[in-house]
C-alpha cells in the first residue's frame, strides 16, 4: 500500500492508539500546500559586487531611497547645502570614490526618486524644496555634477515625497506632496494636467497605479484607503480604517484588481491584509506578523504572484504568494541578515538573470553601502524555465501622454525573457515640448545660428549674433559657445603649425646654402 493512501479505518485506529484526534491528522496533512515557489531563497552577492562607501541619506522619510533599472542604480545620499542623489552604472561595483559626481539640483533634501519605465536614462526626483525635477543620465554614468534638470515641475506648496511613473503611458508622472495634493504631469510639456486637491484631508502615505494605469490607489493619514479615477480626480470606492492602528498604511494593487495593505493593529502589531474593492466590507484575509515599528514596504511581482515585504529598519525580507484560494496570502519564507535596511530598490523583471532562475533582485541600502540580494528558485535544469518567466512588461509604452489624458487606456506591451532581455528598439526618446511657440522660436534661432557660423569664419560676429537673440533663444547659447571655443582652439593650433612650418622651411634653406 502506498504511503499517503492508507484507508480511513487504519488512520482512525492509529489515532486512537496515540491519543490524537482524526481532525488534527487531516489538518496537519493540509498544512503543506503545493507551490513552485515554496523553496525560494534569498542570497546576498559577494562583497566585491556591492557598492561600498556611500553615505546614504539620514532623512526620516518612508520612501525607498533607491531606484534601479537594467542600466543604473540610483541612491539618495547625504549632501550639504541641498539635496543630492548618486547614479551608478550597475557594473561600477566596489568602493565608490567620495568625489564621484552627483545629481545636485535641489535646494532641499531629496525624498523620493524613480526611473522612468520607458527610458532607462530618465529619472525623476521629488524634494523638500516643493519641486519635482526630471534628469537625463548619459550612458556610462555622470562625469561631472549634474545641476540643471531637463524639466522642473513646480506645483506643490509643500515637500514632495511620492513619485510614480505611469506604467503604460509615455511621459506621464504622478506626484504627491505633504500639501495633500496629487498632480498628474505631462512631463514632455512641463505642465500639470490633473490636480487632485479636494479628496485627501491629511498627509498621503502612499500612491500607486494599477496594471494598466486606469486607476490610482492611495492610503492617507485620515485612515482611509481610496481608489481614484485619475483623469476625473473622483473617488471610485474607499475603505475606512483598513488597519486599526495609527501608524502609516501602505497599499498596492495585486492580481485581479485586489488590494494588499500593510499596517498596524491597535496594539502596534504589524499586519498584512488583502481586500476586494468590489466588497470593501471585510478583508479576504488579515494576518498579524510581529510587533516591530518599521513601516512595511510592499513590492508585488504580477508574473509570479509573490509580494515581498521589506520593513525600514528591519534586517529581513518576508515573501508571500497571493492566490485565489483561502487564506489567499500564503507565507513562503523569509530572508534574514545581520544589518538593518535603510531603503530598498527593486529591479524590473527584464533586468534579471533568467539562466540562474533569478525571480527577483533587491538593492538593500545599509548605512554606508548598497548590497544586492538575489531571490532564486532552485532548479536542476539549465534550460529556460517557462513557468517562472511568463511574458512580462517591457519598456515600450502603449499610449502617448496626450492620448491618455484624453481618455485612452493602453494595456502593457509584453516581452519574452526566453533569450534574456535584449532591447530591439532604442529607448523611447524623451522630448520636451514647452509649447508650440517655444518650439518654433527655438527652430528659427537654430537656423540663425547655423547661418551665422557659415557666414563668419571669425567667431566674434557669431557671438554677437547669439547675444542679439531673444531671452528664450539664449537657452541654446551654451551649445554654440562651446563649439565657438573649439573653433578658436583649432585656429590657434593651425596658426602654431603654420609658424612651425615656416621656421623649418627657413632652417632647411639655410642648411642647403651651406
Amino acid at each position: 500500500m502506498r504511503r499517503g493512501h492508507e484507508p480511513k479505518c487504519f488512520i482512525t485506529k492509529t489515532c486512537r492508539q496515540s491519543g490524537i484526534r482524526l481532525e488534527e491528522v487531516i489538518m496537519s496533512r493540509k498544512v503543506v500546500r503545493t507551490s513552485k515557489f515554496r523553496h525560494v531563497f534569498g542570497q546576498p552577492v559577494k562583497a566585491d559586487q556591492c557598492y561600498d562607501d556611500i553615505r546614504i541619506s539620514q532623512m526620516t522619510w518612508d520612501s525607498n531611497f533607491c531606484s534601479v533599472n537594467p542600466k543604473f542604480v540610483a541612491m539618495i545620499v547625504d549632501a550639504s547645502g541641498g539635496g543630492a542623489f548618486i547614479v551608478l552604472p550597475l557594473s561600477k561595483t566596489g568602493r565608490i570614490d567620495m568625489s564621484l559626481p552627483t545629481v545636485c539640483g535641489h535646494t532641499g533634501p531629496v525624498l523620493d526618486i524613480e526611473f522612468c519605465p520607458h527610458n532607462d536614462n530618465i529619472i525623476a526626483s521629488g524634494s523638500e524644496d516643493c519641486s519635482v525635477m526630471i534628469w537625463e543620465i548619459p550612458d556610462g554614468g555622470l562625469t561631472s555634477p549634474l545641476s540643471d534638470p531637463v524639466v522642473k515641475l513646480d506645483g506643490h506648496s509643500k515637500r514632495v515625497g511620492i513619485l510614480s511613473w505611469h506604467p503604460t503611458a509615455h511621459n506621464v508622472l504622478m506626484s504627491a506632496g505633504c500639501d495633500n495634493v496629487i498632480i498628474l504631469w505631462n512631463v514632455a510639456r512641463g505642465e500639470a494636467v490633473v490636480r487632485i486637491d479636494s479628496v485627501h484631508t491629511d498627509m498621503i502615505y502612499s500612491a500607486c497605479w494599477n496594471r494598466n494605469g486606469s486607476q490610482i490607489l492611495t492610503s492617507c493619514k485620515d485612515k482611509k484607503l481610496r481608489v481614484l479615477d485619475p483623469r476625473k480626480g473622483s473617488v471610485i470606492c474607499e475603505k475606512d480604517k483598513p488597519h486599526e492602528g495609527s501608524r502609516p498604511v501602505r497599499a498596492v494593487f495585486v492580481s485581479d484588481g485586489k488590494i494588499l495593505t500593510t499596517g498596524f493593529s491597535r496594539m502596534s502589531e504589524r499586519q498584512v491584509a488583502l481586500w476586494d474593492p468590489k466588497n470593501f466590507g471585510e478583508p479576504l484575509t488579515l494576518q498579524e506578523l510581529d510587533t516591530s515599528s518599521g513601516v512595511l514596504l510592499p513590492f508585488f511581482d504580477p508574473d509570479t504572484g509573490i509580494v515581498y515585504l521589506c520593513g525600514k529598519g528591519d534586517s529581513s525580507i518576508r515573501y508571500f504568494e497571493v492566490t485565489d484560494e483561502a487564506p489567499y496570502v500564503h507565507y513562503l519564507s523569509m530572508y534574514s541578515s545581520k544589518e538593518s535596511q535603510k531603503g530598498m530598490g527593486y529591479m524590473p523583471k527584464r533586468g534579471l538573470e533568467v539562466n540562474k532562475c533569478e525571480i527577483a533582485r533587491f538593492y538593500k541600502l545599509h548605512e554606508r553601502k548598497c548590497e544586492p540580494v538575489v531571490m532564486t528558485v532552485p532548479r536542476k535544469s539549465d534550460l529556460f524555465q517557462e513557468d517562472l518567466y511568463p511574458d512580462t512588461i517591457g519598456p515600450e509604452p502603449s499610449v502617448e501622454a496626450d492620448d491618455w489624458f484624453s481618455g485612452k487606456n493602453g494595456e502593457p506591451i509584453l516581452i519574452s525573457l526566453k533569450d534574456g532581455f535584449v532591447a530591439t528598439t532604442k529607448n523611447k526618446e524623451f522630448k520636451v515640448i514647452k509649447s508650440l511657440m517655444a518650439t518654433t522660436s527655438s527652430s528659427s534661432s537654430n537656423r540663425q545660428c547655423d547661418s551665422a557660423v557659415r557666414e563668419h569664419r571669425n567667431p566674434l560676429p557669431v557671438y554677437c549674433v547669439l547675444m542679439s537673440l531673444s531671452v528664450t533663444n539664449k537657452l541654446i547659447m551654451p551649445y554654440f559657445l562651446f563649439h565657438i571655443q573649439e573653433v578658436q582652439a583649432l585656429q590657434n593650433e593651425l596658426r602654431e603649425l603654420r609658424e612651425m612650418i615656416e621656421q623649418l622651411t627657413q632652417r632647411v634653406s639655410e642648411l642647403e646654402s651651406k
